[in-house]
């Protein structure tokens, strides 16, 4: 039996597209991170002791879930609901498997097609151009098997497109990694927040119903002769000033429940009191370790790397323009004048047709295309040392926050309780006909205030204490 040309064709074919590739893609190396091998430490301020350091063996942001690192089980579940139906994440749930369809494409080139097709051709001669005079018919079926133009890898360009197409799709499935810790992140933020909007909206609203219990007393004591108007008005200014509060502070933590509605993705309805001060105490005592331990743990950072191969990866498909292109297109099948007799013995035919490509002249396209490949890799290097650099300070700005901001809650908790007392005493004395009435209300004033600012430093603590736990890539499980 004669052997047919095409077989030794396709086996060189297929054996020369799998095992021919050479890219031509530049050898990728890490940059360098442009900053310091550890954080700035961070002194105690006005004579405080220095904060404890977290112990050696404590579980790093990486290694502590966020149902772990929160102990509110009312965040928690706000927390899962928004990780189901936040719609920025669930874009970039879509943009990762939009990239994963996109590799599959380029991954698919790689590998030759294989075709089946059935075809009839049907043609009329006149009898002006037939050999014989006369008019000539024909009537063709053909059935094959085929491969149609396959390029031969020789350059690496398909497989640099491929690599490409890989580090884009890793890229944004750690974007889709960066999304979810940003997440659980701005949830717990923002419940905070509306939590602590609530605790202040409390006090302002106790504070407004005493005050205003005061002006009653002061109003019914000027109808009798026993205070002056200037206790009268003093006494209505506070509360109208603590009722003005409590208006501000409702207002605000309405916003603030409309920005954790958004987050979450459904209707909240939240409760519970601000994370206490043992709690905040356990959010905080998370290990920094060093700055080259970001590269493995931030997910945005290893995004940027990715984009840094695809780059890299891209440049190698550029060069690879410049050389020759191969291409091979085969088939193998039978041919018929006729439908019935399309496998009859003796109806077979193949094809077989190599093809080269040279570019000769594409007025720079090339030359342009490479060059802008390089650019995007310059680009992509400057955007990976500055997503290094934004993970650094972060960290860093964190650390100092957890140091200051302790020692801000204690001041604060200090000048809260002196004021307390002194509104105590400053009664007494009151009483006693020691101290007026101005007195009185000049330290109830000061009391609120105070009480206020405790919150917010509170609220300040807990939310830089996440603000550490995300920067540290804390988040993901």
């Amino acid at each position: 039996m004669k052997r047919s040309p095409l077989k030794p064709a396709l086996a060189l074919m297929l054996a020369a597209g799998l095992l021919s590739a050479c890219s031509l893609a530049p050898t990728y190396q890490r940059p360098a991170a442009p900053v310091a091998a550890e954080f700035p430490a961070v002194p105690p301020a006005g004579g405080a002791p220095a904060q404890p350091a977290p112990a050696a063996d404590a579980k790093t942001a990486v290694d502590t879930g966020w149902r772990e690192y929160f102990a509110d089980a009312r965040l928690q579940q706000l927390i899962a609901a928004a990780l189901d139906n936040n719609r920025d994440l669930r874009v970039a749930v879509l943009r990762m498997e939009e990239a994963r369809a996109a590799y599959d494409i380029q991954w698919a080139d790689r590998l030759p097609n294989l075709n089946v097709g059935l075809s009839e051709t049907r043609g009329k001669s006149p009898a002006s151009v037939s050999s014989n005079g006369q008019v000539s018919r024909n009537q063709r079926y053909d059935a094959n098997l085929a491969i149609p133009a396959f390029e031969l890898d020789f350059f690496g360009r398909v497989k640099s497109l491929s690599d490409a197409a890989l580090a884009s799709y890793l890229a944004t499935d750690e974007a889709r990694q960066s999304a979810q810790i940003g997440i659980v992140a701005e949830v717990a933020k923002a419940y905070f927040t509306e939590r602590a909007f609530a605790e202040q909206y409390a006090l302002a609203q106790r504070t407004y119903e005493a005050r205003k219990r005061t002006f009653d007393l002061t109003q019914q004591r000027v109808e009798v002769g026993a205070s002056s108007r200037l206790d009268l008005r003093s006494n209505e200014t506070l509360m109208e000033t603590a009722r003005a509060s409590a208006l501000a502070l409702a207002r605000q933590r309405a916003q603030a429940a409309n920005a954790l509605t958004l987050l979450v993705g459904q209707g909240v309805n939240a409760d519970g009191a601000m994370a206490s001060d043992a709690q905040i105490d356990a959010m905080s005592a998370l290990p920094a370790g060093l700055p080259s331990d970001l590269l493995a743990r931030r997910p945005d950072i290893r995004a940027a790397e990715q984009r840094l191969q695809a780059a890299n990866a891209n440049i190698g498909a550029a060069r690879a323009a410049f050389f020759p292109r191969v291409s091979l297109t085969a088939a193998i099948g039978s041919a018929s004048p006729s439908f019935s007799g399309l496998f009859d013995g003796g109806t077979g035919s193949w094809s077989f047709v190599p093809q080269l490509t040279l570019p000769i002249f594409d007025a720079g396209r090339n030359k342009a295309n490479l060059k802008l490949s390089e650019v995007r890799k310059n680009i992509a290097v400057a955007d990976y040392e500055k997503t290094i650099q934004i993970a650094f300070r972060e960290v860093a700005d964190a650390l100092a926050a957890r140091t200051y901001l302790g020692e801000q809650v204690a001041a604060q908790r200090a000048i809260q309780e002196a004021q307390s007392e002194r509104l105590r005493l400053l009664q007494l004395r009151f009483e006693n006909g020691v101290a007026s009435s101005l007195d009185v209300l000049d330290a109830q004033r000061e009391l609120f205030s105070a009480e206020q600012s405790l919150v917010q430093a509170r609220l300040l603590r807990a939310t830089s204490a996440i603000d550490l736990y995300r920067a540290l890539g804390g988040g993901l499980k």
